[in-house]
C-alpha cells in the first residue's frame, strides 16, 4: 500500500528517531563514511518542506524529464531549500549489485556548497521484495518507514548543468524527473498544489514536541490537462482505447523577473488522450517508475 499525504509527517518523523539514534542499523551499519551524508539528511528532514507527488504528475515528470537535456540545483530552482517527496506508485529504480532497487521518494538539502541528493525507498516496498525473494527475514522495527538507498553530491552552478554530468549511479531517470516536477511545480496554469494536514496522531506527536505539525503539498495535475473524453471508451476515429497517454508537449525557454530579463525553462503541454479513470501510459518503459 504506497504512502498517503496525511502519513508522510509520521514516515518522516520515524525517519529522523532512527537517524538520530547512533545505535539504529541505519547508523551502525553503515560505516563511518556515510556518516556526513546521513547527518545532512537528518539536517534536511528537520529543516524540509514535505510533498507528495501524484502518479499523473509524476507520469507528466517522466515524460518531460526526457526531454530536459540539463537543469539548475540553485536553492532558487527548488520548491524549497530543503525538502522530502514522496512519488505516487514510485519514480524508477537504482541498480546495485545487479539488482534494481525501487525508488519512491527523493530528498534534498544543501552540502558542502553543493545540493545533496537521497533516493529512498519504502519499508513496505522493501518487505515485498524481500517476501519476493524469499531469502531473508526482516526486523521491522530497525527499518525506518523510509529507507535511505542513495546519497550524491550535485554541484550547484549558474548555468544548466548537463544531466549526463551529475553523479553517474544516479539514474537519469530519476533526476530528470525530479529536475522536470520542480520545473512544473512552477506553473500554476498546469499544476495544482494544495496543502494536507498531518493525520491526528502525528498531528498531536508534533505538538507535544513543542513544533507545529507539517502541512504535505500535494502536487498535481490542474483538471483540464487530465482525460476528460466524452465517450469513455471510443476514440475520435472511432477506435476504442484501454490506456491513456501524454501527447505532445515541450520546454520552452521562457522569459520572466525583471523586465523579463530572466530565463527558465517552461513546460508547453498539450493533452492526455484516452478514457478517464484507464490506466496512464508514459513515454518512458512503465516499469521504470510503476508497480
Amino acid at each position: 500500500m504506497t504512502l498517503r499525504p496525511s502519513g508522510l509527517p509520521k514516515a518522516r518523523r520515524q525517519l529522523l528517531r532512527h537517524l538520530d539514534d547512533p545505535d539504529s542499523p541505519i547508523r551502525a551499519h553503515t560505516g563511518s563514511a556515510n556518516a556526513p551524508g546521513l547527518d545532512t539528511l537528518a539536517a534536511s528532514m528537520k529543516a524540509g518542506d514535505l510533498f507528495w507527488v501524484s502518479k499523473d504528475m509524476a507520469a507528466l515528470a517522466v515524460h518531460s524529464g526526457a526531454q530536459l537535456a540539463a537543469a539548475r540545483w540553485a536553492t532558487a530552482d527548488r520548491p524549497s531549500p530543503c525538502g522530502l517527496l514522496f512519488w505516487e506508485d514510485g519514480i524508477g529504480h537504482i541498480e546495485s549489485a545487479g539488482v534494481e532497487i525501487p525508488v519512491e521518494a527523493c530528498a534534498w538539502g544543501p552540502y558542502q556548497g553543493k545540493m545533496l541528493l537521497w533516493l529512498l525507498m519504502s519499508r513496505a516496498r522493501l518487505a515485498g521484495e524481500v517476501e519476493r525473494i524469499g531469502r531473508y527475514a526482516l526486523v521491522m522495527e530497525e527499518i525506518p518507514p523510509l529507507v535511505p538507498v542513495y546519497g550524491a553530491a550535485i554541484p550547484v552552478t549558474n548555468e544548466p548543468l548537463s544531466l549526463a554530468e551529475v553523479d553517474r549511479q544516479l539514474p537519469q531517470t530519476v533526476v530528470a524527473a525530479l529536475a522536470a516536477a520542480w520545473l512544473l511545480m512552477q506553473q500554476p496554469l498546469l499544476v495544482d498544489r494544495n496543502q494536507e494536514q498531518a493525520d491526528k496522531t502525528t498531528a498531536r506527536a508534533y505538538i507535544r514536541d513543542g513544533v507545529p505539525s507539517p502541512e504535505v503539498s500535494v502536487v498535481d495535475l490542474r483538471r483540464q490537462y487530465t482525460p476528460q473524453d466524452r465517450d469513455p471508451d471510443a476514440g475520435t476515429d472511432g477506435r476504442r482505447y484501454r490506456h491513456r497517454w501524454i501527447v505532445g508537449g515541450h520546454w520552452r525557454n521562457q522569459a520572466y523577473g525583471p523586465e523579463r530579463s530572466l530565463r527558465r525553462q517552461t513546460w508547453v503541454p498539450s493533452y492526455v488522450k484516452g478514457p478517464e479513470g484507464a490506466p496512464l501510459l508514459s513515454t518512458e518503459k512503465v516499469n521504470v517508475w510503476r508497480r
